[in-house]
């Protein structure tokens, strides 16, 4: 049995049962179920769960306010559940720091194999694949911490947005496509991912790069992709 820390936070019981069930299926026993927003944040603070399945409409603070309160101490991956099927919705989850969203109806299965899937690229920052670092202008992108420093000060990124700057970084200089990109990251088809990988990039600039409206580091290339490239070098 696996000891993974799951919290699911929603405000309908049946719901809860529902999920917990799928998990248990999945041999995911050390579920936590909370039915409201402030609760989340609390509860979260104490167990620091693993990964977090958390519904958008909630009676109190919504998923999307508890997102951002969580962000503030705990980077585990946030999977967003709701009845919105709203593109703007979708990019509000990931814009306030969620890693994937899902809508109701929902299949049970495909929501454990999501949590499953959230987990690995979790593990997968945590666990040193390669022995070294990739220093990159005022950038120190630490591959075995999975850790970004910019002139020696951490930078707090998601899982998502250091995937992203990983990948980029290991191409330095060749332009990426959206698609292609979001193939790797998120290891799904990159149809229609557009918006998607936008706010993950507008993100990453904020984060990095001294004037994001106009970087240095993460360049577009209109109607390409994306390249990463050195600004100190000619």
């Amino acid at each position: 049995m696996n000891q993974y820390k799951i919290m699911l936070v929603d405000d309908e019981p049946d719901i809860l049962d529902l999920l917990e069930k799928a998990l248990n299926i999945e041999g995911f026993y050390n579920i936590t179920k909370i039915d409201n927003g402030a609760s989340a944040v609390t509860t979260c603070r104490s167990i620091q769960p693993d990964i977090i399945i958390l519904d958008v409409m909630l009676p109190d603070l919504d998923g999307y306010e508890v997102c951002k309160q969580i962000r503030e101490f705990s980077h585990c991956p946030v999977l967003f559940l709701s009845s919105k099927n709203d593109e703007l919705d979708k990019i509000l989850g990931l814009a306030v720091g969620g890693d994937d969203y899902v809508t109701k109806p929902f299949s049970p299965k495909e929501m454990a194999y999501r949590v499953k899937a959230g987990l690995r690229r979790a593990e997968y920052r945590q666990v040193p694949i390669q022995n070294f670092s990739l220093k990159i202008g005022e950038l120190m992108i630490d591959v075995d911490g999975c850790r970004v420093r910019k002139n020696g000060k951490e930078i707090g990124l998601t899982a998502r947005e250091f995937e992203i700057l990983r990948y980029l970084a290991e191409n330095l200089g060749r332009v990426i496509s959206r698609e292609r990109l979001y193939e790797t990251v998120w290891g799904e088809d990159g149809f229609g991912c557009d918006n998607t990988m936008m706010v993950h990039i507008r993100h990453l600039r904020q984060k990095l790069e001294e004037d994001p409206a106009a970087p240095r580091y993460i360049i577009t290339m209109k109607g390409l992709g994306y390249k990463l490239v050195d600004p100190y070098e000619k």
